[in-house]
């Protein structure tokens, strides 16, 4: 009985240990969803604020919120692309480490450009602009190269996977095609061609000279035995010959 006891309180608590790594996971998820989706969200608004900042506010004012504005656009594009990319190809992994370091610095631009939003001295930000454009031109133009850089390489990949795959489907058709390949087999002397080697019907070829002088004798000898009258195969009795000596004969009586 203790063992029984034992053994339903050990499933009981299994039990709950499982219940409770996976009420874990499932929160875990759902809080990872939902900062997800409110991250998705606060950047939508932020990329539409700039959108409507950079049509609005024309000046030094407008040109921080387009370089903001194609900073980010260019950076988020990049992550998403390596990031899918990585999950197939493993050497992609040192290029999502440099472009992790490059992060760093174009987060420092965004939030540096996000401060001078609010300067109230124009002229000096006015000042400031020319470099401020350098820099994110340098941010986004290494992004851009490691972004087309992988999608070459996958491209490349699969091109290369299609040129493999259609000489195999060649190799296959020609295979499957074998009797249009295949050289015509020697006869043997004084072998005739069986049904299945037999040609079908053709043309007949020209005879040769002996050929034709054969044909041409046996043609003249059906020409003048067609000429010659038909012979019966028994020659009919001609009329009998008589002799002097010879008795007449005699009528029968008729009475």
């Amino acid at each position: 009985m203790d063992v029984v006891i034992a053994v339903v309180a050990l499933l009981f608590v299994l039990f709950v240990v499982v219940a409770g790594y996976a009420t874990v996971k499932v929160v875990g998820a759902a809080k990872r969803g939902v900062d997800r989706t409110i991250t998705q969200a606060r950047r939508t608004v932020e990329d539409t604020t700039l959108r409507a900042r950079t049509l609005a506010q024309p000046g030094a004012v407008g040109e921080l919120a387009q370089l903001r504005l194609h900073l980010r656009t260019s950076m988020r594009a990049t992550q998403d692309a390596l990031h899918a990319a990585v999950a197939e190809d493993a050497s992609l992994k040192e290029s999502l480490g440099l472009f992790e370091r490059l992060s760093v610095h174009g987060h420092e631009l965004d939030d540096e450009l996000k401060r001078l939003e609010s300067e109230p001295d124009r002229a000096r930000l006015a000042e400031q602009l020319p470099a401020l454009r350098e820099r994110t031109e340098r941010i986004t133009t290494s992004a851009d190269a490691l972004r087309w850089a992988a999608r070459d390489r996958a491209r490349r990949f699969a091109d290369d996977d299609l040129e493999s795959l259609s000489a195999q489907i060649d190799v296959e058709a020609g295979a499957l095609r074998h009797w249009t390949t295949e050289p015509e087999q020697p006869r043997h002397a004084g072998s005739s061609p069986g049904p299945a080697s037999r040609p079908a019907a053709s043309w007949p070829e020209a005879p040769g000279p002996e050929g034709a002088a054969a044909e041409q004798t046996w043609q003249d000898s059906s020409a003048a035995a067609g000429q010659e009258p038909t012979r019966p195969a028994i020659t009919p009795p001609g009329p009998r010959v008589t002799y002097s000596w010879q008795k007449k004969a005699r009528p029968e009586n008729t009475t």
